[in-house]
């Protein structure tokens, strides 16, 4: 689990919908002044250089965060993109991954704890937060830190869950942790990104999800291709529980908007909203 690193994928479609829905989950929290706990199981390093070695390799922000630079753009998606023109000028370099997105997004009093078990990863996320008191970086496995910190104090806020997914078992280990962790936390915000393969296993962590009995579980699935006959990564999900109110509107909103933008050819895309499991 310690090959993988995000630096060949930052900014892709996927990351687009994952810290779209990130910052309209944030923004919900600052709407009330008191202070809100952000978690996240896998950190990745915080930044990342759209110049560098792995970005170029793979290219994949040239079809995600570079199609909406400088853009225009549905209100709603605006306080995403702010985000990312926070660590450039006028040309796009950089792509905040979702801690520093966090951070940007954060108030004085807001607390923030991150985990990264990759050692590189884990000191490059140090460095981005080096003298940063909201920010607490811990090197270890995700979800037993996570779990470790719940419920946190501050007691509003919420959790990010973003595995690689490289290995099967990732999948009941994630309702796993969810399941141990909406116990010791009921009240909190759990954000869980999965991708959209041809193996279809996500569909059946969906329903172990529904059976646990949690209530309140919004899906967001966003497609940039068909995936019929294709190989890799066609498209993106995203599950919260206990979602802000009208998160389901704005997400009805923005998705049409969203998938055309990222679609692999025109005609492409598609998106689909629902209640996994209703109040």
């Amino acid at each position: 689990m310690l090959s993988y690193q995000h630096g060949f994928h930052a900014g892709n479609f996927a990351d687009v919908h994952k810290h779209l829905l990130l910052t309209l989950l944030l923004q919900s929290l600052n709407r009330k002044a008191k202070p809100w706990s952000y978690l996240e199981t896998h950190g990745g390093r915080a930044r990342y250089d759209l110049e560098g070695e792995q970005a170029l390799k793979t290219g994949e922000y040239r079809d995600g965060i570079a199609r909406l630079w400088q853009q225009s753009a549905p209100e709603a998606v605006q306080p995403y993109l702010d985000q990312v023109a926070a660590v450039n000028d006028q040309q796009l370099l950089a792509y905040p991954g979702s801690p520093l997105m966090a951070a940007q997004m954060g108030r004085d009093k807001d607390v923030i704890s991150v985990m990264e078990l990759h050692p590189a990863e884990a000191d490059a996320l140090k460095n981005v937060f080096r003298g940063d008191e909201r920010v607490n970086v811990h090197h270890r496995d995700g979800y037993e830190g996570v779990l470790s910190l719940l419920p946190p104090k501050p007691n509003r806020g919420v959790v990010l869950i973003d595995p690689a997914f490289e290995v099967k078992q990732e999948y009941r280990d994630l309702v796993k942790f969810i399941t141990k962790a909406y116990k010791r936390w009921p009240n909190g915000c759990y954000a869980i990104w999965y991708p959209l393969l041809p193996a279809g296993l996500w569909q059946q962590m969906k329903r172990d999800l529904a059976a646990t009995g949690i209530r309140k579980i919004l899906c967001s699935e966003l497609d940039i291709r068909a995936s019929e006959g294709e190989r890799g990564m066609y498209g993106s999900g995203m599950l919260v529980i206990n979602p802000p109110w009208q998160l389901d509107e704005t997400l009805a909103e923005v998705s049409p908007w969203l998938a055309q933008q990222l679609e692999e050819e025109k005609g492409s895309g598609s998106w689909r909203l629902d209640w996994l499991v209703p109040e």
